[in-house]
């Protein structure tokens, strides 16, 4: 076994990313008061350097949290106890949120489909012609199957609906398109530690006139620290109801500056022609993808495990003898699925450095690939893109 310590450790997860040595250098500047004229700049100048990202002219909200925060946050603040909401599952994330609902004391109506596909729009539609809903919950970007789900499709199918369409998009935003104005979407979730290149803790909430409508009904709801509202009106005056995470947010910061200069289309080209090279290469050593959904995510490609192998030693080996650490499942798909993150600030070498890890591993576990035929296969995707 190679010494685990002899391997540089690369990380290659579809969440938590690598973060760019300018964040890392933003960072590490002194601490100001977050109360100060300091920080009120730097929270505005991150509000709107969000707003190309997200697709949208509403001011977005910082958070303390993690992505599951902001899931239960977005619930709470839109549906009060006893709501009917229809949650689109067809992963993980989808069933997560099912879970906080239920824990929230809503209504909750699941609208399943097979792991790896994703509901269509019509779906959508049918459903709510025959029932009504308070809310509909949608994840963007499943990142435990690589479903992207179609938000112009099922925006449209809500719009002119009393239901208000909540999506999450930890794992999206920053490196598939989000148009949350256009679509219709009226609250986006997301948080720092994906596409947006920071270590994770800094959640953001962006939220329509629609929305707010609802959120300012009047009805009681379970909420102290979630509370939109209070949310909305310190983000007025450059601030965060309670105590943020003032490093992490200037990081924030100087991602979306990074974003913003390479201009946002420039990015989501860059993650799809990055993607398009990792399924390339996969293809290329005997993996298929796992994904059947028709848009398939840029920002985390999913591969089927191979009959005769265990996605949990592939997993455990490349980290262990080569220093990348990809992810398997901790799901229902464990130990039949690999997952390689391809969002934030990955390169074109990034990608043959995985691909050229994950052969070796292959091989190692008895596998038979063609030596090189991984990288052979990015390489010439890369040649046709660029």
């Amino acid at each position: 076994m190679t010494d685990r310590t002899s391997a540089p450790y690369r990380l290659r997860l579809p969440g938590p990313t690598a973060v760019p040595e300018t964040i890392q250098q933003a960072m590490v500047a002194p601490i100001v008061s977050h109360r100060g004229p300091e920080f009120q700049a730097v929270i505005r100048e991150t509000a709107s350097l969000a707003k190309p990202v997200l697709g949208t002219a509403n001011e977005p909200m910082f958070f303390t949290s993690s992505g599951t925060g902001m899931m239960e946050a977005a619930l709470a603040n839109v549906l009060a106890r006893g709501d009917r909401a229809l949650v689109l599952a067809n992963g993980q994330f989808g069933e997560r949120f099912a879970s906080i609902a239920r824990s929230l004391f809503l209504d909750v109506d699941c609208l399943d489909v097979p792991w790896g596909e994703a509901v269509s729009g019509d779906t959508v539609a049918a459903r709510l012609a025959k029932a009504d809903y308070q809310a509909v919950v949608a994840v963007h970007n499943e990142s435990s199957t690589g479903a992207v789900a179609d938000l112009a499709g099922i925006g449209a199918a809500v719009r002119d609906t009393p239901a208000v369409l909540v999506v999450d998009s930890v794992s999206g935003l920053g490196g598939i398109e989000m148009r949350q104005d256009d679509w219709g979407v009226d609250v986006v979730l997301s948080a720092s530690q994906k596409a947006l290149m920071c270590p994770p803790g800094v959640g953001l909430a962006s939220i329509s006139g629609k929305a707010w409508k609802v959120i300012g009904d009047g009805r009681e709801r379970a909420r102290f620290y979630w509370d939109f509202r209070k949310a909305r009106d310190s983000a007025a005056k450059g601030q965060t109801v309670f105590t943020p995470p003032v490093s992490l947010i200037t990081g924030l910061r100087e991602a979306l500056r990074m974003i913003n200069e390479e201009g946002v289309a420039n990015v989501l080209s860059r993650h799809h022609r990055l993607a398009d090279a990792m399924r390339a290469g996969g293809s290329a050593l005997g993996l298929e993808i796992f994904t059947k959904a028709p848009i398939v995510s840029d920002t985390v490609t999913v591969f089927t495990v191979p009959e005769g192998l265990d996605g949990t030693d592939v997993v455990r080996h490349m980290y262990e003898h080569y220093g990348t650490v990809i992810a398997g499942s901790r799901s229902r798909l464990k130990g039949k699925v690999l997952r390689i993150g391809t969002m934030g600030a990955c390169t074109e070498t990034d990608i043959l450095q995985d691909l050229e890890h994950l052969e070796k591993t292959l091989l190692d576990l008895g596998w038979p690939v063609r030596s090189g035929a991984g990288a052979d296969a990015a390489g010439e995707s890369f040649r046709q893109t660029s």
